[in-house]
């Protein structure tokens, strides 16, 4: 059924692009009464093959790829697991484990909250504020690095991550499970560009 809905989504996305192309022709020659831009127009050509790249490299990217490595881990390490079970009826190198999760997480939050919220904190912006500052444009690689984190420290103590390979393989998982959304970003980013190209 997944794989059935990303196929629908992504043959519309790709049909939206493609009437695109000759509704922005059709809509450049005729008098519309405000500027229309053509994709296939000799300016449109050198836009979508000059800014092809560009137009896909902006912070979503990146943040989609470390959260699909941080949820990879986090999914790996078998933390998401104890939810689901009483705690009574965990083994006792899983206690320990949550309790190092527990307290690798605490010490990041801790250490991170200072870098933040004390006074002349060096996250916040020149003039003292969150929006925008360095802690605003870090927040979603500073979430997945403790999410990263916290999972190595499970995984590797409750006995789920024996070698380095292990957790490399854990963050390369993430990434494959979350490859559909990559797909969809990179259409919609065209798609998107596409129309503030034509009509902007």
């Amino acid at each position: 059924m997944r794989s059935r809905i990303t196929e629908y989504s992504v043959v519309a996305l790709c049909l939206v692009q493609l009437v695109l192309v000759p509704l922005s022709w059709l809509l450049s020659v005729a008098d519309v009464g405000f500027e229309v831009r053509s994709l296939i127009s000799s300016e449109g050509i050198r836009w979508f093959f000059g800014r092809f790249a560009s137009m896909l490299a902006s912070p979503f990217l990146v943040w989609l790829l470390l959260l699909s490595m941080a949820s990879g881990c986090i999914k790996a390490c078998g933390l998401p697991g104890l939810f689901v079970r009483r705690p009574l009826l965990l083994r006792y190198r899983e206690r320990v484990a949550l309790l190092f999760g527990g307290l690798s997480l605490l010490l990041l939050s801790c250490g991170y909250s200072m870098l933040v919220f004390v006074p002349h904190a060096v996250l916040r912006g020149v003039t003292g504020d969150l929006l925008p500052s360095p802690f605003s444009a870090s927040v979603v690689p500073s979430v997945a690095f403790i999410i990263i984190v916290v999972g190595m420290v499970y995984g590797a103590v409750s006995g789920c991550f024996h070698r380095v390979s292990d957790v490399c393989h854990s963050l390369f998982s993430g990434v494959s499970f979350a490859a559909p959304l990559f797909l969809y970003y990179i259409l919609l980013m065209q798609l998107y560009h596409s129309i503030v190209f034509v009509f902007g």
